[in-house]
């Protein structure tokens, strides 16, 4: 059994509580949040042992391992602390607020030799997951150009402030929703390494952007673009596409289905258009919430610490990549 206490229940905090407590390789030790009412309904209803202070928390039901999933602003401070304890730490996206803190944290979890992970869920999505592999195998031939996507009605109208609309909590389309589509590209292609030029839109929102679209060079010299827009009520909710076209074919991809396009036949795809459903690239999972893939990363976490997998999935290192190519676009808004 894997002792593991949770840091933060809100919505994010909450979804991963159900999942680690129906994981029956995992104990949950103790849930920490700052709401009153939120520890008492857990403690009465969930019997969980209950704190406000994730500090004590630690002190008394001693975890081998936390699931962090507070706003962006207190990550640093909070994941320093476990990571100094020896603690083995999963902390949601995005990772820090800023390149200089993921580096530190880095480093101290690389120094302790803990299990690190940060919660971008698409790489665990099994249409994703395919379209990595087919890059890697070089049926499309030489790559040259790539389109990630990320379109939904988040912010559909001016809204008073909330955390969504802070800069200094992670707030903003950028941090927010396109360092999902960011980690995409650095995880299938290769990581972002130049940005040629950045829009940032605000379109409802007073202090942050609500699109970003940027043109972007990558580590392996291949041009590409993103484009994200959380104010577009044309789609029911966030959804994510990658394209990438290379000399032999061209694949497309979001969380229901990819398609590839092939001059010749490479691997299990004939020449002309594949089609291949999300639920035929699906791995099968205890404990199904919200799809699976929020699942499987716990699922990988917890292997990780227990010897099974490799720490080379999301990996603190991987969102410092991430946060990188986050704090370039922002150099480069025009």
């Amino acid at each position: 059994m894997i002792k593991i206490g949770l840091i933060g229940a809100g919505k994010m905090g909450i979804s991963h509580l159900a999942i680690l407590g129906a994981n029956p390789e995992v104990e949950v030790t103790g849930v920490c949040d700052t709401s009153k009412m939120v520890t008492d309904f857990l403690s009465k209803h969930g019997k969980f042992n209950s704190f406000s202070d994730y500090v004590k928390m630690v002190d008394e039901t001693k975890p081998e391992a936390a699931v962090v999933a507070l706003p962006t602003k207190f990550h640093y401070a909070v994941i320093k602390h476990l990571l100094g304890r020896g603690i083995h730490v999963f902390a949601e996206k995005p990772f820090c607020l800023n390149v200089v803190q993921s580096e530190e944290l880095v480093a101290l979890a690389a120094r302790q030799k803990v299990v690190n992970q940060t919660g971008y869920h698409n790489k665990f999505i099994g249409t994703f997951r395919e379209m990595k592999k087919i890059v890697n195998s070089g049926v499309l031939g030489d790559i040259y150009h790539f389109v990630g996507e990320s379109y939904g009605p988040v912010i559909t109208k001016p809204k008073p402030g909330n955390w969504r609309s802070k800069p200094s909590e992670g707030g903003g389309c950028l941090m927010d929703y396109a360092s999902h589509v960011i980690d995409l590209i650095n995880d299938i292609i290769s990581p972002i390494a130049e940005v040629r030029g950045s829009v940032l839109n605000s379109i409802f929102s007073e202090n942050v952007e609500d699109a970003v679209y940027a043109l972007l060079k990558l580590s392996n010299g291949v041009d590409g673009m993103l484009s994200v827009n959380w104010s577009d009520e044309t789609y029911r909710k966030m959804s994510t596409t990658m394209t990438i076209i290379g000399t032999q074919g061209k694949a497309i991809a979001n969380a229901s289905e990819l398609k590839v396009y092939l001059k010749q036949k490479g691997g299990d795809y004939v020449a002309g258009w594949n089609s291949r459903n999300i639920t035929e690239l699906t791995g099968q999972v205890d404990f199904n919430l919200r799809g699976e893939e929020y699942t499987l990363q716990l699922d990988y976490f917890i292997k990780a610490i227990q010897g099974k997998a490799p720490n080379t999935i999301n990996s603190f290192n991987n969102a410092l990549h991430t946060n990188r190519a986050i704090e370039l676009i922002r150099s480069r808004a025009n």
